[in-house]
This record gives C-alpha cells, structure tokens and sequence, in this order.
C-alpha cells in the first residue's frame, strides 16, 4: 500500500473481533462481509490486490476469490504480505471457487491446488463449485454465444464433482464446501446425495432481487446464504446489461432510509443483507467505500419498520442471469434457474 492508505488504514481500522460472524458446525467463524474480487476486466488485478491489502489493514477477514477472475497471483501477494505483517492465518476466511472448465474428475484436485498456490496458501476457508453447469465460454463473448459441448445440469455428473470437492475436504486442503448459483430443485438432490453438506451456497441477492423461496430454504436446511452484487452490480459488464434491469441505489425507499441515516444508499443495502440473514460480499476498490462497507456492519441497525420497507421493494430483478452458459436448443436464460420449480431435461 501507498503511505497515505497506510495512514489512513491505521486512523480507519476496525478491531476484526467487533464485526460479526455466523459459527458453522465446525466450530469457524465465517465474518458476516467480505470483499469480493470479481472486476479485473475493469480495474486490472494488481488494483483488485491494492483493495485487497487495504481491507486486510482495516479490518476485513473474509476475501470471496475465484480462479477464474484471473486475479489469485496477485491476491495471493496481498495475502502473504498481510501475514508476513502479523495477521494469522487461522484468523481468515478465505473462499475460491472451481470454473466450468474442470468439472472432471481428474481436473478438480488439481484445479484446486492451482488456486492454493496462486493464493500462497496451504488451505481453503471455502470451496465452490462456481457454476452447476461445465459450460465454459471464452473471454468477452457476447451473451448470444453458445459453447457447442454445454448442456443441462446432469445430477450425475454434479455428483462427481462434489465426491471431489468432499475429497479435497478429506485431504486437509480445504475445510469447507459449497455451492454457487444453485436452485432449490438442484439443491434438494444434493442434500439428498452428499456425504458433506455444503456450508454455503453463493447466490445474487439484493433489495431488488431477494429470492425469498430459495433464501428460506438454505436457512431452513442451514445453509449460509452468501450475497454477490450485495448493492446490485453497477459495474457489471455491458454485455450482461438489459433494458429491464433496475438500480437498486437509486430506489426512492433505499435513498431515504440512506438520507435519515446519513450514509451512502450502497451502505443500506449492506446493512439490510446483514441484518436479514444474508452474508453481502461487496466488491470495491475505493478505500473510502471499502472501510464504508465495513463500518456498516458495526455501526447503528436499521429499525424494524426500515428492513419491512426494503422488504416490499423487491422487484424480481436478476441481473446475472447467466445467458453463456445454455445450450443449443435451451429456450432462453430461464432454462438455467428452474423458475418452474422442475430441472431442464438435458
């Protein structure tokens, strides 16, 4: 870090043991925020490594990572040199997640390995499966590309991914798993299947988007919810972009409750995540709003009336919706949630 964000973080810092945590049935804390990483085809890594170090120095523990962000190496040099400075290992919370690409078999243990030395470490806080499908796409396709070899989720074939991810959790490389943009139908065969619960299941959750179905399933199946684009996703790609999508930042309820609280609207949408049940992972590389983000978590609650109104602005609104990963003959995006409440047949 720069000495100015060195200053500042020393002026800034929040004690990590104040910012809350859900305790897994292993006995771990999981801190209720994290900084995520996706954004190196807007900022480049080594800024994404920069609010890395910074949010180590103020107090963040959890940092949501994945391989195919391409953004581990330098994540893994801020992760050391926070270290190497006296923060402790067992202290973190660390997440990665398996790509599309190396969903077989043979490719899995190694894929992981590759992201534990990429991030210098000897283990994994958590491990997710990214994607229920191994659809894989290349870089900066437009959304109406179609991998030739996608297909729809095959339970078998998840399965054989999972018996990995339960090996990597008995080989000592990562001590916990989970699951990323699963529905409840899909979900329901897993618990049914697993020989290791997943922990976590990652999902996009904001005031326009709550999902309250498959929110109300992962608690009662004790489940940790974890939020992307916590605050909607302002910088998401153009290309995943519809006319249809709204901003929840701009929304009349989160701009006034932001106004009596006298923070920014994002600030509310981390607080109300937090408070509902859900752990947010916002991303941002801005120091102001990095340490924003953070003091939402032990600054003053929303009132009961306040969470009640952001509860009735849900607009359905999905913003990743995932339009690479169909296959040929799949009738649209939909086809990838299961809003039927049945899974696509391949």
């Amino acid at each position: 870090m720069t000495g100015s964000l060195q200053t500042a973080a020393i002026e800034n810092r929040i004690s990590p043991e104040s910012i809350p945590a859900v305790v897994l049935p292993t006995g771990a804390r999981l801190p209720k925020i994290g900084l995520g990483t996706f954004g190196n085809d807007q900022y480049g890594a080594e800024r994404i490594a920069e609010a890395v170090s910074y949010a180590l120095s103020i107090g963040y523990r959890h940092i949501d990572c994945a391989s195919v962000y391409g953004n581990e190496s330098a994540i893994g040099i801020a992760l050391n040199e926070a270290m190497l400075d006296g923060i402790r290992r067992e202290d973190l919370w660390i997440t990665s997640k398996l790509w599309n690409d190396k969903h077989e078999e043979k490719e899995i243990i190694p894929a992981c390995e590759k992201s534990l030395k990429d991030l210098q470490l000897d283990y994994l806080d958590l491990y997710l499966i990214h994607w229920p499908f191994p659809n894989f796409h290349a870089k900066g396709v437009d959304v109406s590309s179609r991998d030739p070899n996608a297909r729809p989720y095959i339970h078998e074939n998840y399965m054989k991914t999972w018996r990995q991810l339960e090996k990597l959790v008995k080989m000592g490389l990562v001590k916990h798993i989970g699951t990323s943009n699963m529905t409840i139908p899909k979900l329901k065969l897993l618990l049914r299947d697993a020989e290791i619960r997943p922990v976590t299941n990652e999902l996009e959750l904001h005031p326009h988007f709550q999902q309250p179905d498959l929110f109300n399933f992962l608690v009662n199946n004790k489940i940790v919810p974890i939020g992307f684009s916590p605050i909607g996703s302002p910088c998401r790609p153009e290309r995943d972009r519809t006319p249809q999508d709204t901003v929840d930042i701009e929304d009349p309820v989160i701009v006034a409750i932001a106004g009596r609280h006298h923070v920014h609207p994002a600030v509310v949408c981390i607080k109300w995540a937090i408070q509902r049940g859900q752990i947010p992972i916002p991303l941002s590389v801005t120091p102001s709003k990095i340490l924003a983000n953070l003091k939402a978590t032990v600054s003053a609650p929303l009132s009961a009336t306040e969470m009640r109104q952001i509860g009735g602005i849900d607009r359905n609104c999905r913003l990743v919706k995932g339009q690479v990963f169909l296959w040929k003959g799949s009738r649209g995006w939909e086809d990838l949630w299961d809003l039927d409440g049945k899974i696509t047949p391949a």
